[in-house]
């Protein structure tokens, strides 16, 4: 058995409507809050969506225990008034910056962060996190070193102009990101997801094309992938959890254009257990997953506690998703840990 106080995930998607009643349940079965992301469609830009946003999510849980933490979606336009606003707002949280392009519903993103620098000044005035998708997306950039270029050109001039900013580098994938975290003071920090401490690169060509181990950042080399999952397991609280769990139909991601995404919200705490397990690390799960995040958001930890056990159940090969299907992560694999009711 093993006890935990209520775990936070601090990067989770859960669109909206039919798709957002059909999954919600997952990650408000494992998971005391979310950090929610705001790229639906049209995005969360203003405090008054987040709100709306807040009450839809509320309404689809059906009175389970869950809290939404929500996010705005920066773009070029945003107003300084409302970046004010969601500073002083007890249900905004944090302000997501994905660079235009970068992936899923990412066309409203910042076409150059230096265009919202004076939104950043407020953010570090007010101590409202910035939330980063850490990608380039200059075509001449190779996929695999979008992260590491981001972090060269985007990341460290940012921190050099106000090191005081507190930001999240987000589903980190990279030797770099990695490095540039430790490098950091306590107000930067990183998430890190189930897949990109399980898998590499290999693991989207296995057996052929796996549309459903593709995502953004992408997998990356197995070196890559060693020095995440050591971050994950170090017990250095500048990374925590974030599983990223990002659902789209199975026919968006069976297609010619696979939509980026993994939907893990059903395994993911069962999966984390495992990775911390065969690492020797159980002990440092607890901090992983319900300390780390919640000290460097402000939250208090949660009193609540979760239990695991040893026993081994199969994943389903697809989930209800709106009037169709999902395929989870892990589908038709056996798990070793389950919950407790």
């Amino acid at each position: 058995m093993l006890t935990l106080k209520r775990p936070d995930d601090f990067h989770l998607h859960l669109r909206d409507g039919a798709a957002l009643d059909s999954i919600v349940h997952y990650s408000a079965r494992r998971f005391a809050r979310a950090i929610i992301m705001p790229n639906l469609t049209p995005p969360v830009t203003r405090v008054s969506d987040a709100l709306a946003y807040r009450e839809r999510i509320l309404a689809a849980l059906g009175g389970d225990s869950f809290e939404p933490l929500m996010t705005l979606y920066l773009t070029d336009n945003t107003p300084a008034d409302e970046i004010r606003a969601a500073a002083a707002h007890e249900h905004v949280h944090a302000v997501k910056y994905y660079p235009a392009g970068a992936t899923t519903h990412s066309e409203n993103g910042v076409m150059r962060l230096e265009h919202v620098y004076p939104l950043l000044e407020i953010m570090a005035e007010t101590g409202l996190p910035l939330l980063v998708h850490g990608e380039v997306t200059d075509p001449a950039v190779d996929v695999f070193d979008r992260e590491a270029v981001f972090i060269e050109q985007v990341l460290e001039p940012l921190r050099e102009r106000l090191p005081e900013l507190r930001l999240v580098l987000e589903h980190i994938t990279t030797e770099q990101g990695v490095e540039y975290v430790k490098s950091c003071p306590r107000n930067q920090a990183a998430t890190i997801t189930p897949q990109h401490c399980l898998l590499n690169r290999n693991a989207l060509f296995r057996d052929g094309m796996r549309p459903h181990h593709f995502c953004l950042p992408v997998l990356k080399a197995e070196s890559h992938r060693q020095a995440v999952l050591n971050a994950a397991v170090s017990g250095d609280e500048r990374f925590f959890l974030g599983t990223d769990s990002a659902p789209h139909a199975r026919g968006r991601k069976e297609c010619a254009h696979a939509c980026a995404g993994i939907f893990s919200a059903p395994v993911a705490l069962e999966v984390y257990a495992e990775i911390f397990e065969h690492c020797g690390a159980l002990d440092k799960l607890q901090g992983f997953a319900s300390e780390h995040g919640a000290r460097f958001y402000g939250l208090p930890e949660n009193t609540e506690s979760i239990t695991l056990k040893k026993a081994a159940w199969t994943v389903p090969d697809s989930l209800p998703y709106g009037d169709g299907e999902i395929i989870p992560f892990r589908a038709g694999e056996e798990l070793t840990w389950t919950l407790t009711d």
